[in-house]
């Protein structure tokens, strides 16, 4: 996967980054503000979505689509599809722009609201990348957990830099029967949880 990333995916990739480097420097709070993953929690987010089994794939927050680019790679490797949900009018149109121009419309399907409002009828989730508001997380969790099939896997973002604000939905993840889980300490860190077979 990582060897062969197409050039219009990669240029995508780095025009994102700077962005976000940007973003961050500049510390003006504005709507649109990227807040994306690090390039190694891609990486790691590819292999696991490569990894999981048969099932639906899907994204809770998209932003401007540059996790998604890393997932299309496992999309491609896998056969699959991955399915994105961003409520910010101003990012879907980021994303839009992002898919069209990276050449993954193929692979990646953007659905604009509020994923507790589009989960209807979603079932055997095989792999679930989690990086929404704060507040949402455990509104998110408590829906795809029992969707997730056998050996299906959840990954939320932030585990360890917002570790406060997520500590309840943590604390439930860890002593979730259902699953077996831990924190990573890969980018932001990430909560990695894989539905017990």
């Amino acid at each position: 996967m990582f060897h062969e990333i197409p050039p219009e995916v990669l240029e995508r990739m780095h025009e994102l980054e700077l962005r976000d480097g940007a973003d961050r420097i500049d510390g003006t709070p504005h709507v649109a503000r990227l807040r994306q993953i690090p390039p190694e929690t891609g990486r790691f987010l590819a292999l696991g979505a490569a990894s999981s089994p048969d099932g639906a794939w899907i994204e809770i927050g998209t932003s401007a689509g540059y996790s998604a680019l890393w997932l299309s790679l496992a999309c491609r490797e896998r056969g699959s599809t991955l399915t994105t949900f961003e409520t910010l009018p101003e990012k879907v149109a980021l994303a839009r722009e992002t898919f069209a121009r990276a050449g993954v419309d193929d692979v990646v399907r953007l659905v604009e609201g509020d994923f507790t409002n589009h989960s209807d009828g979603l079932e055997h989730v095989g792999f679930c990348f989690l990086d929404a508001e704060k507040e949402a997380y455990e509104a998110c969790y408590n829906i795809v957990v029992p969707l997730l099939v056998p050996g299906g896997v959840l990954i939320a973002d932030n585990a360890i830099s917002h570790r406060e604000t997520l500590q309840p939905m943590l604390e439930a993840a860890l002593a979730d029967t259902r699953i077996d889980a831990l924190v990573v300490p890969i980018g932001k860190g990430e909560l990695v949880c894989r539905k017990k077979t």
